[in-house]
């Protein structure tokens, strides 16, 4: 009974968002297209012909926006689950985690990256202090990639929670890269403790 109303309120709360309306009208496969273009328009990131790595890529909404933008740039999306094809973007399904996949993303990349972002998440147990650490782990994962794979004055972008793992990675962030910010977009809902990391320029 009781997943029955959650899943309802969902219904309902998506209904409601004018996120989700607007993924529609502006052909975007999810409401999450609108954090990376509020990040974007804040931080001023893609820009033509950049190299882009999307970890966490599906249902596809942020690579389908990086892709818009960079245009003839290269895009590299992975995920665990099968995606629908974007546009000329390369696509690899696996598990982030396991290094036979770090190792096929770096040799599809040849060259180093100028934008490492990670919308990557764990299915969530509802218990949030969990959530934020198993989700923690996987940001610190993507950005200790990241300082490896991107160029000296490169971007990592990513999904942080706060709670357990936040001071900790934003301490990390600061140990690779000379710029760190934390920002929550307007599209992020407001009940969520989710935030995003953005570092820049490796140390």
């Amino acid at each position: 009974m009781k997943k029955n109303k959650i899943s309802k309120n969902w219904v309902n709360k998506q209904r409601r968002d004018t996120y989700v309306r607007q993924s529609k009208v502006d052909g975007y496969r999810a409401r999450s297209a609108y954090k990376l273009i509020e990040i974007d328009e804040k931080f001023k990131i893609f820009k033509g012909g950049l190299s882009v790595i999307d970890i966490g890529a599906a249902p596809g909404s942020w690579s389908q926006y990086a892709l818009k933008v960079i245009k003839s740039g290269k895009l590299i999306s992975i995920d665990i689950k099968k995606m629908a094809q974007i546009g000329n973007s390369i696509q690899i399904q696996g598990d982030f985690t396991e290094n036979v996949i770090q190792e096929e993303i770096i040799k599809k990349l040849r060259n180093k990256a100028d934008v490492v972002m990670s919308d990557m998440a764990v299915n969530t147990t509802g218990i949030k202090n969990i959530d934020s650490l198993q989700t923690g782990e996987l940001c610190m994962e993507a950005m200790l990639f990241a300082k490896d794979q991107i160029k000296d004055n490169g971007y990592f972008i990513s999904k942080i929670f706060m709670g357990g793992t936040f001071n900790e990675i934003v301490a990390q962030g600061k140990k690779f890269f000379k710029e760190v910010k934390v920002f929550k977009p307007k599209s992020s809902r407001k009940d969520s403790k989710e935030s995003f990391i953005i570092c820049r320029k490796l140390r």
